[in-house]
């Protein structure tokens, strides 16, 4: 499948479904905490995406081949969990870490953010976790830029995850996004330098590094979906949906509630674009 380089027209409706997507979890963080369930994070993400936003949750009875429909309309993953947390009974408690991942679906076009919550006061280990994989992320994104290779993504996350004794998983990966949930390419978050497709302007994808406090192996329980880390070691992911612009890049998930752009960004992406 080739990789679809997005219209003028398809661009705004992608920062449309970026800034709904965003606007969910703004909902949802005062809500996190102990003694909630994540099914009641669920429930309430679903009635905003629904009902305020007109929105439809694009996970609820997703199915990709050899899946089992996806049965709820976020993704929670609590702790050891790397991705894909089915939402049910689990109660949170003080010091859990979740990721809360949302994707919406507005006007036919896809919006795909995800955020690392704490309930209560996390162990310095969970907290650093956490911490270092949004500079993951952005170490990413400020690699964006036309000419620039998916392999300079990769290996930025990578040499960051690492450098602080911290693995990626190499299972999953970033993924172009616009009218389909999944389009090509496959963004890995580990890599080499000047390897891989070259960027071009009006693609669009996600970069969602998933960093393992210990070793990289994953499982997947019954549920047929969650996925948790081999050694039940801490996981944590961040996730932004990008624009490649002539310039370098744009974040179309940004929302007034997100975490604060890391101060690094700027001359990494400086940096990037130095002869």
């Amino acid at each position: 499948m080739s990789i679809e380089i997005k219209t003028a027209q398809d661009i705004e409706k992608m920062r449309i479904a970026g800034r709904l997507a965003a606007e969910v979890l703004d909902f949802i963080t005062p809500h996190v905490k102990a003694g909630v369930t994540t099914g009641r994070l669920d429930k309430l993400c679903h009635d905003y995406m629904v009902d305020v936003q007109g929105t439809i949750p694009a996970p609820l009875d997703y199915a990709p081949p050899g899946h089992r429909p996806y049965p709820k309309s976020i993704c929670t993953s609590v702790n050891h969990q790397v991705s894909h947390g089915v939402p049910g009974d689990k109660v949170l408690k003080h010091g859990d870490i979740v990721n809360i991942d949302i994707t919406v679906i507005k006007d036919g076009y896809h919006g795909d953010t995800s955020r690392m919550f704490t309930a209560g006061e996390p162990s310095i280990q969970a907290r650093r976790l956490c911490d270092v994989t949004y500079e993951c992320l952005w170490k990413g994104i400020a690699q964006v830029r036309p000419g620039a290779n998916l392999g300079d993504i990769g290996h930025a996350v990578q040499r960051h995850a690492e450098s602080h004794g911290f693995s990626v998983v190499r299972e999953f990966c970033g993924h172009g996004i616009g009218r389909r949930f999944h389009e090509e390419p496959q963004v890995l978050h580990y890599g080499r330098p000047g390897q891989g497709i070259a960027l071009q302007a009006g693609m669009i994808f996600t970069i969602e590094p998933m960093i393992n406090a210990g070793r990289r192996d994953i499982r997947s329980l019954a549920d047929g979906w969650t996925i948790v880390t081999a050694d039940h070691s801490l996981s944590a992911q961040w996730e932004h949906t990008i624009l490649v612009t002539p310039e370098g890049f744009e974040v179309l998930t940004l929302s007034a509630g997100a975490p604060a752009v890391p101060a690094f960004v700027e001359s990494d992406r400086t940096a990037s674009v130095a002869p």
